[in-house]
């Protein structure tokens, strides 16, 4: 079938399989003209590996230290005629383009949250690896999660906490700036933010790794997270989601200082703003990355995620050297992003912005380029108007059954 765009909000309810595919490639291509990581990780799990970070994640560490990858998601594969998700076909192509390098890539595809998939996948490492993990990435990215032993449900809300706020924001596909006013989140949705996005289900899965006896003597383990400048601070780090982003550092302190006497470590890196599944979700953030996308492209700061989780491994991780970190003992990504002069620049558009001018002095354009490739659209070198198979299974998954 000829698969089309179709976006409802911020999400895009179709996805297409070759275009996921270019997107992909680039993204390997990229990591293959790069120097090697000869001291890198080789057998790497990527918990929410199917988009984003963690996907990026799971490239760079694949074709730039040839590592072993099990990647853990929830994805969709195609029904009757709505195609599978970007996650999905992502999936599909990374393993096959993984494959084709002789490179060992398998995948889990379920509620990454649940005791089954934490099971399956210690089983998979089990079998297949006799243990020894010594990279694992923590970056999933849900709006609800069922707690494994009590049932209940939780759903993470974007809101401000103590008081209202109100500032501007930016429909991404229109253009039009407006103003949004949000009103105060609830103790309730401050505690359901915390339970889904926060640290109790990175500690959870590292609990059953260690349990399960199959991490490395030496490791490292990875949550990402975003600080933001402080005209994102009500919606973003005072927010509901920064308080579930303090719970997740809080864990990633606990974790670290117990292993680090053992030679592993478990930190946080604090990345850069980029247009991906989540953040396109929370509002005045999409406003701000249209400006911060125009300030550091022109000085030739700007990085996608691949760059971002290159950057990560060749010159933060794997160096031979201590790794450095902040004052809250975090990696920060985001170094280049909260320079002052490019803050000070994004501060001066931001008070300027409006329907009429967005598109010459931001690079909104550019954002919603990046928005469409997340769902394999605008891609060079793809035919649209072509058909394309959207069925297709990812190799290393039986059906597209979740747990």
């Amino acid at each position: 079938m000829i698969v089309e765009p179709k976006v409802r909000g911020f999400i895009c309810t179709t996805a297409h399989p070759e275009g996921c595919a270019a997107h992909v490639q680039e993204q390997i291509d990229f990591v293959k003209k790069q120097t090697p990581l000869s001291n890198g990780p080789k057998k790497v799990l990527v918990i929410g590996a199917s988009t984003g970070y963690g996907l990026a994640s799971r490239i760079a560490t694949a074709f730039g230290a040839k590592a072993q990858t099990i990647g853990v998601f929830f994805e969709r594969g195609a029904e009757g005629k709505r195609t599978g998700s970007a996650g999905w076909y992502n999936t599909i192509a990374f393993e096959k383009a993984a494959t084709a390098a002789g490179l060992y890539a398998k995948s889990i595809n379920g509620d990454a949250f649940s005791d089954a998939i934490k099971q399956q996948t210690i089983d998979l490492i089990k079998q297949d690896w006799q243990g020894d993990v010594d990279l694992v990435v923590y970056s999933l990215a849900s709006p609800r999660r069922q707690h494994p032993h009590s049932g209940e449900s939780f759903s993470s809300v974007l809101k401000p906490i103590g008081k209202a706020f109100h500032n501007k924001t930016v429909d991404m596909m229109s253009g039009v700036v407006s103003d949004i006013n949000i009103e105060p989140a609830t103790q309730d949705e401050i505690l359901h933010t915390e339970a889904v996005m926060g640290g109790e289900d990175w500690q959870l899965w590292m609990d059953a790794l260690t349990k399960a006896g199959v991490l490395a003597k030496s490791f490292i383990t990875l949550a990402y997270s975003y600080v933001g400048p402080e005209l994102t601070y009500p919606i973003y780090r005072e927010g509901t989601i920064g308080k579930a982003k303090e719970h997740l550092e809080k864990v990633a302190h606990e974790m670290d200082a117990k292993l680090k006497a053992h030679g592993s470590r478990a930190l946080v890196s604090v990345n850069k703003a980029l247009v991906t599944q989540a953040s396109a979700a929370i509002p005045v953030v999409p406003l701000y990355i249209s400006l911060l996308y125009k300030i550091m492209k022109e000085r030739n700061l700007h990085e996608g995620c691949i760059e971002q989780m290159w950057r990560l491994f060749h010159d933060f991780l794997y160096t031979g050297n201590a790794i450095p970190l902040d004052d809250h003992d975090r990696i920060r990504l985001d170094d280049w992003e909260m320079r002052a002069e490019v803050q000070q620049a994004v501060a001066e558009l931001w008070n300027k912005v409006s329907s009429e001018n967005i598109n010459s002095i931001s690079d909104l354009e550019g954002c919603r380029a990046d928005f469409y490739k997340l769902f394999g659209f605008g891609l060079k070198g793809v035919d649209y108007a072509a058909d394309v198979n959207i069925e297709e299974q990812v190799p290393s998954i039986k059906a597209a059954s979740v747990v």
